[in-house]
């Protein structure tokens, strides 16, 4: 029986890449992501005691991965930043990037940029 592969060679080694460029949010937030080997990477969120994470999905492209991440650290930014304010709860992530002034939302998304040349992920594709 041939043994399945569900990620090429290069496609791993783009995926560390990516994971090691959010190296930061794996500090803020309680998710990781871990090389699951021939499988691909699985992101872990929301790490419970006593219960685990609460989810996990599989990514074999590196492209993937850099957007869910990009998406996780952007959210778990702004999240952190209304924590404790009655804003978060009434008008949510959008609200509260919003209630910001231009230049410190200028600031979170020019990361992405970062991000992207940290990874070596081209965002024009």
């Amino acid at each position: 029986m041939e043994e399945q592969v569900y990620i090429t060679e290069e496609e791993r080694a783009k995926c560390q890449k990516v994971v090691d460029a959010f190296a930061e949010l794996y500090e803020m937030a309680d998710d990781i992501v871990v090389d699951a080997g021939k499988y691909g990477f699985v992101m872990l969120k929301d790490y419970i005691p006593s219960m685990g994470f609460a989810e996990e999905e599989t990514f074999t492209d590196s492209k993937s991965l850099f957007e869910e991440l990009w998406v996780e650290w952007f959210d778990t930014k702004l999240y952190l930043m209304a924590k404790g304010t009655p804003l978060l709860e009434k008008e949510g992530f959008k609200g509260v990037y919003e209630s910001l002034p231009e230049e410190k939302q200028s600031e979170l998304t020019g990361r992405k940029a970062d991000f992207a040349k940290a990874a070596e992920i081209n965002l024009e594709e």
